[in-house]
């Protein structure tokens, strides 16, 4: 299937890093937070990307353009251009890059993506989240039901909005503060075309009414994921990532 990554926020709440980089660049380790996630669909042979940029899209453009003479030992001809790579990366992947405007809102990013994914079902995510979640599995459970999404709800700590879940139905979807389960939206969305319609053209939040009315269709079901989840989203974060990778506890990796 084709993936989908949201990767065109602003990310002010890491601004230590956001001024000069989107967010999706910030660092795990020595790779961009986005790679991290590329890997993880790709280890499940998901490898066709379609990164929706917007805020300093040229830096996610620029890594990916510079990445296999950054990554390889090369030689070049001034004269002619040729390059010839000495090791050359063994990473499959094909990596569309597509700017979909520095303020549109993640529905209308999705949906600006819509020629490109045409009239086959979808995975998607945002660019901030690292999950050790099986895609497979994932996958599986949504060709099972037979409805247009699938999402991975996951528990973290309780400083997030809830799911309202009814088994293995979402019921209610709204941002309001966490109650007993503790379950929210972790990305990892699989989507059938049809989604496109309720999309439509308004530039509107994925989270707000695309994600409501498909909810009161009984459109939208949950993949329960209690493994590891982490976004990136404040300096704790970042912090608590990039321990994990200093102590080699690969956590998304497993």
């Amino acid at each position: 299937m084709k993936v989908i990554i949201l990767a065109g926020g602003f990310g002010t709440r890491l601004s230590e890093f956001t001024d000069k980089i989107p967010k999706p660049m910030v660092k795990v380790g020595d790779k961009p937070i986005i790679w991290h996630i590329m890997h993880h669909y790709a280890k499940y042979g998901h490898n066709d990307f379609y990164l929706a940029l917007g805020y300093l899209s040229e830096e996610i453009k620029k890594y990916f353009l510079t990445y296999q003479s950054i990554q390889s030992d090369f030689s070049i001809s001034l004269k002619s251009g040729d390059v010839n790579f000495f090791n050359p990366t063994s990473l499959n992947w094909k990596v569309n890059c597509i700017y979909t405007g520095d303020a549109t809102l993640t529905g209308k990013r999705i949906s600006k993506l819509q020629k490109y994914i045409g009239n086959e079902s979808f995975l998607l995510t945002y660019g901030d989240g690292l999950s050790n979640v099986n895609i497979e599995d994932l996958v599986k459970f949504h060709k099972s039901h037979n409805k247009m999404i699938t999402l991975t709800a996951v528990r973290p700590k309780a400083r997030f909005g809830e799911l309202s879940i009814d088994g293995n139905k979402v019921v209610d979807f709204k941002e309001k503060p966490q109650m007993a389960e503790g379950w929210i939206n972790g990305g990892f969305f699989v989507i059938e075309p049809k989604f496109f319609d309720i999309l439509g053209s308004e530039n509107v939040m994925l989270e707000r009414a695309p994600l409501e009315i498909a909810a009161s269709m009984g459109e939208l079901m949950v993949y329960k994921h209690d493994g590891f989840w982490q976004c990136m989203d404040s300096k704790r974060d970042y912090d608590y990532l990039n321990d994990l990778w200093n102590n080699k506890d690969y956590k998304w990796c497993e």
